[in-house]
């Protein structure tokens, strides 16, 4: 589906971005930066990993595929033969960007590593994700989600925080590395923009997370010597979850002393809003997590809608758990747009997620539903031949 006369191009509008990789990080980045405006193409082959698994009418219009591939145009190229390698070339040396997450190993094989095309393009931002740092002594091993998520001290956050070494039930380090993609090539183009000059980008996946999850949980270690344990106390109690309303799931979290007090009058307890632990300057880390388990105690005795408009009047963090399965009836998913029906031209009446961020004079959007599997090779390669 191709909507671009009806919807504004956006703040990237010009930008070209070849979107070479495969699964969730890179073509989430190169989604996003589509979003923003920018002509995206993605070179794909039939094992691209989002494009395995079910779907309804076509094969390879996969659930994934669907999730990470609009605004894009799609190529099918086959990179191990010389005819798709030289195409590709070609594509790349016209683009502003290029993001990959093969192996270093196999673009080098395939005479698509940074060096050989940084001769072939200077000006273009070649932004590569992988697993571990280049100069590691990992830098080849394969690296999936949960492998990242130990590797970056995640496991042993929830080992202690619940007793469990899980895995989040979301593929965060693919998600949040995708995220780093994206403000890493803006911070490229802008630097471009008065060099005129191209630059590698390495975003390994490991370090990324685990910049991330130290924000709050060096702690204590923030010091040398550590003053403290690490791990971010209020996140580490067994009663940092939701709590059960009178009719269904809600996070409700005090962060101050007057937000218990205020939660225990309205929970009708007048004894705990006059316990001393909540009525000092701030709350001891000790007494968290016994607080936090009085919360639960006292969650029942509203609904969740009573306990939202309660917890609207006195400023308390509360927010109803939303649960998947409805969250297309939601209404401040619906009210934003964050969940829409629209019609696929293959596929039909397809949910499409909506754009989070709003731009007051450059709007991003949806100009094209995420295309079939090479649906545009032939397109790309005539503009490839009118160029040359």
């Amino acid at each position: 589906m191709d909507t671009t006369a009806k919807n504004p191009a956006g703040p990237l509008d010009g930008v070209r971005v070849i979107d070479l990789s495969t699964v969730v990080m890179g073509p989430y980045a190169a989604q996003i930066l589509g979003d923003l405006g920018a002509d995206v193409i993605k070179i794909e082959s039939p094992a691209d990993g989002v494009r395995v698994g079910p779907y309804r009418t076509t094969p390879g219009m996969t659930p994934l595929a669907l999730n990470v591939n609009r605004n894009k145009r799609s190529v099918t190229l086959d990179l191990k033969q010389d005819a798709g390698r030289e195409r590709a070339l070609e594509l790349i040396a016209t683009a502003d960007v290029l993001i990959t997450n093969m192996r270093p190993g196999a673009l080098a094989r395939l005479g698509l590593d940074h060096e050989q095309i940084t001769a072939l393009n200077p000006r273009l931002v070649y932004a590569h994700g992988q697993g571990f740092r280049g100069d590691s002594d990992r830098a080849g091993n394969a690296a999936y989600d949960e492998t990242v998520q130990a590797a970056s001290g995640l496991v042993d956050v929830a080992n202690r925080a619940i007793g469990s070494p899980v895995y989040l039930p979301t593929i965060l380090a693919d998600k949040v590395s995708a995220l780093t993609i994206v403000y890493s090539v803006l911070a490229a183009l802008v630097h471009r923009g008065t060099s005129g000059a191209g630059q590698y980008i390495e975003i390994p996946m490991t370090d990324t997370l685990l910049a991330f999850n130290l924000v709050e949980h060096l702690a204590g270690h923030s010091f040398e010597p550590p003053i403290g344990p690490t791990g971010f106390p209020l996140s580490m109690t067994r009663g940092h979850r939701a709590v059960s309303t009178r009719d269904g799931l809600a996070c409700v979290m005090p962060y101050n002393p007057r937000n218990f007090r205020d939660f225990f009058a309205a929970a009708g307890r007048p004894d705990l809003a006059e316990d001393p632990r909540v009525n000092g300057d701030s709350i001891q880390d000790a007494d968290i997590d016994p607080l936090m388990a009085l919360i639960e105690e006292c969650a029942p005795s509203l609904t969740t809608a009573e306990w939202e408009r309660v917890c609207a009047k006195h400023s308390i963090p509360m927010a109803p758990a939303l649960e998947l399965d409805r969250a297309a009836e939601d209404p401040y998913v619906r009210e934003g747009h964050l969940l829409d029906v629209v019609d696929h031209p293959s596929e039909g009446a397809v949910r499409s997620i909506g754009i989070p961020v709003r731009f007051a004079a450059t709007p991003a959007s949806v100009r094209r539903l995420a295309p079939l599997p090479g649906e545009h090779t032939d397109e790309v390669l005539r503009e490839l031949a009118t160029r040359s």
